[in-house]
């Protein structure tokens, strides 16, 4: 039997953060149809069964045009199983919206639910949406049937992993030792999969896309294949998202113009295989001196048409040779001594201010 593990699709996310109004609704779309792939994946792979642990949506007011996707995709493939739980992002609404629920869509509440992925009642699918009431209650009081292929969903975030949103907590000893081959975990957007106990593992598969810089790197959703006969589940991590975020660090110190930062940008792009559909954002670093200029618009031009988005941010430091302003009768060096003598700032806070500094008094904009 092969099953699908997701997680934190957020359909309808606003995706504004870093976006204008046409490409933030571009995104939207592009991560219902990762969804709307992933579930034709399923029919064509011979999935039986999807489970979404939690977050499917990511907000209150879900769109018709999410709800509609959603519905149809799991009324059109009447041969897998959809098993959904909420998350802290999820509300009723969808749920409530429809008249009938197809056959093929399950549901959880607060309790542990449990369902039969086959018809030997072998393969077993726990699942509860916690709650900060019933969390510690329902987690310790679990108790499935080791003879039987267990496998367990809840979302939310373990004790030793931090998570983005408030969650409610899972404590994994209350898991361990109980026959779960496989927990099958949300709320944590990136994939992690560790040993449960001897015989188990706990997996939070991802979101299906990143959405923003804080989710660099690959995408996807977990492909279980269960032997029934060997009583053994076998997960692989299947990257899938349309495009794919990365933070690209370049090194400028010593660095003294424009051209030259622009020209250890274009290295740092040559070295990584980005594509042109990828989202970038390059963050410069290291030191550089207080005479140094280096136009960000103008580095953002000179790669943005490569790629879906880039952003760049300024990180690196500002190096200052007191001694070059030791003996200068200028303002700019009394400037200078009058930073380097204030003790209430740090060497970070006295290179950037003496930076501006210069800048206004050379006649240059502050932005």
């Amino acid at each position: 039997m092969k099953i699908i593990h997701c997680a934190d699709l957020h359909l309808d996310s606003k995706n504004n953060s870093n976006f204008d109004k046409n490409k933030a609704k571009e995104r939207r779309e592009e991560l219902i149809n990762t969804y709307l792939r992933m579930v034709d994946y399923a029919g064509k792979e011979g999935v039986s069964a999807i489970l979404i642990a939690g977050d499917m949506f990511d907000t209150k007011n879900v769109s018709a045009f999410a709800k509609n996707a959603v519905l149809d995709s799991i009324k059109n493939n009447p041969e897998v199983s959809f098993y959904y739980l909420k998350g802290n992002h999820d509300y009723d609404s969808f749920v409530d919206s429809l008249d009938t629920l197809p056959d093929n869509l399950h549901l959880f509440n607060e309790e542990f639910t449990s369902y039969d992925l086959d018809e030997s009642g072998l393969i077993k699918l726990y699942g509860a949406e916690l709650s900060e009431e019933s969390s510690g209650r329902v987690q310790s009081s679990f108790t499935p049937d080791p003879k039987n292929i267990n496998i367990v969903m809840l979302h939310g975030q373990i004790a030793e992993t931090g998570g983005k949103d408030k969650a409610e907590i899972i404590n994994l000893r209350d898991f361990k030792n109980k026959g779960i081959d496989y927990l099958a975990l949300g709320h944590i957007h990136e994939y992690v999969s560790e040993k449960l106990d001897g015989t188990g593992k706990y997996c939070y598969p991802g979101c299906l896309e990143g959405r923003g810089f804080d989710e660099c790197g690959e995408h996807g959703f977990v492909l279980l294949d269960i032997d029934e006969s060997a009583k053994t589940v076998t997960d692989t991590f299947i990257p899938f998202s349309y495009r794919n975020l990365y933070e690209v660090d370049v090194d400028i110190t010593d660095a003294y113009s424009t051209t030259e930062v622009l020209e250890r940008v274009e290295m740092a792009l040559n070295k990584g295989k980005y594509e042109k559909k990828d989202l970038l954002k390059i963050v410069l670093s290291g030191q550089v001196s207080v005479d140094s200029e280096r136009d960000l618009n103008y580095i953002l031009k000179g790669v943005s048409d490569r790629f879906y988005f880039v952003k760049i941010k300024d990180e690196s430091t500002i190096k200052v040779n007191y001694e070059d302003y030791r003996l200068d009768k200028s303002l700019k060096g009394e400037f200078v001594r009058l930073c380097e003598a204030d003790a209430s700032l740090t060497e970070e806070e006295k290179g950037e201010i003496i930076k501006l500094g210069i800048e206004v008094l050379s006649g240059g904009e502050i932005e």
